[in-house]
C-alpha cells in the first residue's frame, strides 16, 4: 500500500494535478483525491483558508463539552513503561497519547465549522481535526517544517517566559528541532533553522494555551514535483508525534499505548498543482462504538512528571474557538 501511495502521489505531482491527501499514523489507510472530485457531503477541509466550504453555518449553539479523561491508572502504567525504556536508553523523547471520552451537544460537522485552526478536516462523519501544527509547506523549491513541542497554561503569571525557559520543555523542543532537521536533510539541501521558538496563543472552549514551534527550511531538488510521494513518506511519521530515535520509539509507543491511533497523528494536506501545505492531525475527535473519543497526549523525557503530563493530556482536550 505504501509503495502504491507513493507512486500515485509522484504521478499527480508530476502531472501537476491538484489533490488532497490524508495519511494515517501507520500509513495503512491513505486517502488521495483530486480536488476536482471532492464531494463536500463526505469531506470538508480548510487549510490556511483554502477550503471547499462556501456556506457559513447558522448561529452558534451554546456548547456543552463534558470531558471524561482516560483513567489516571492507565496513563500512569503507560508512563512508567516509557520511563523504563528511557532509563535503558531505548528512547529519549516519546510522544505518549491515549483516548478520552467526550460528551457534547455538537455534531462533528458543527465542530468543524465552529472551530478555528490552521488545519481543519471533517472526514466522512468519522472524525474531525482542528490542528494548529504544520507538517510541511513548500514554496517553489523551498520546503518548510514547523515542529511543535512545548505547551503551557497561558493564564499563568509570566507564562511565555516560563515556557521559553522551562528545562523539560526546552529539552523536548531542542530534540524535535534536531530530529526534523535530520528528516528534512533526507529530502532537501541547505537545511537550517529559520525562526526559533515561535509562540502561538490558542483560545479554547475550556482554557488558553501557549504552544512553541520552530520554523526549519531547506531546498528541494529541481525534480521535486515528480517526487512528492517520496518526500512525504521519507518524513513520516511526523517527529513531534513520535519521538527520537524514531523507529525504536514507535515500537515503544505501540507497547505503551495499547490502542490504535488510526488517523490521529497522521497528516493531511493539499497540493495546488505547485505547492504543498499540510498539517499534523492533532486535536482530534472521532466516533467510536464507545461514543466520541478525543485522542491527546504529549512528549515524555527523563525529566517528565507523571502528574504534570497527565494534566497536559487533559488540557489538550478542547475546541479552539
Amino acid at each position: 500500500m505504501e509503495n502504491l501511495t507513493i507512486k500515485i502521489l509522484n504521478h499527480l505531482g508530476n502531472e501537476q494535478v491538484p489533490f488532497i491527501f490524508i495519511i494515517d499514523f501507520d500509513k495503512k489507510m491513505p486517502w488521495i483525491c483530486p480536488l476536482s472530485e471532492i464531494d463536500s457531503t463526505n469531506v470538508l477541509y480548510d487549510i490556511n483558508g483554502r477550503t471547499n466550504v462556501w456556506n457559513k453555518p447558522g448561529e452558534k449553539k451554546e456548547i456543552s463539552f463534558d470531558v471524561k479523561p482516560v483513567a489516571k491508572s492507565r496513563y500512569e502504567k503507560a508512563f512508567n513503561l516509557v520511563q523504563g525504556h528511557i532509563s535503558h536508553g531505548d528512547t529519549f523523547l516519546l510522544n505518549l497519547t491515549l483516548p478520552s471520552r467526550v460528551e457534547t451537544n455538537l455534531k462533528l460537522e458543527e465542530i468543524f465549522h465552529y472551530s478555528k485552526a490552521r488545519y481543519k478536516l471533517w472526514y466522512k462523519g468519522q472524525f474531525v481535526v482542528f490542528s494548529p501544527e504544520c507538517f510541511i509547506k513548500t514554496h517553489g523549491r523551498k520546503i518548510h517544517a514547523f515542529p511543535m513541542k512545548g505547551t503551557i497554561d497561558a493564564t499563568l503569571p509570566d507564562a511565555k517566559n516560563k515556557l521559553l525557559t522551562n528545562e523539560k520543555e526546552l529539552a523536548e523542543h531542542y530534540t524535535i528541532v534536531d530530529l526534523i532537521r535530520n528528516d528534512l536533510s533526507m529530502v532537501a539541501k541547505n537545511v537550517k533553522v529559520e525562526k526559533f521558538q515561535i509562540i502561538d496563543h490558542i483560545r479554547t472552549n475550556r482554557n488558553e494555551l501557549l504552544q512553541m514551534s520552530t520554523e526549519i527550511c531547506g531546498e528541494l531538488p529541481e525534480d521535486y514535483l515528480s517526487r512528492i510521494g517520496d518526500i512525504i513518506f521519507n518524513m513520516l511519521p511526523a517527529g513531534s508525534i513520535s519521538g527520537a530515535p524514531k523507529t525504536k520509539t514507535i515500537e515503544i509507543i505501540k507497547e505503551a499505548e495499547q490502542y490504535d491511533r488510526g488517523y490521529y497523528t497522521g497528516i493531511f494536506g493539499i497540493f495546488d498543482g505547485e505547492n504543498i501545505d499540510s498539517g499534523v492531525m492533532i486535536r482530534f475527535l472521532e466516533k467510536s462504538p464507545k461514543g466520541l473519543l478525543y485522542k491527546s497526549g504529549g512528549g515524555i523525557t527523563t525529566n517528565s512528571d507523571c502528574d504534570e503530563e497527565y494534566q497536559e493530556l487533559i488540557e489538550k482536550i478542547y475546541i479552539p474557538l
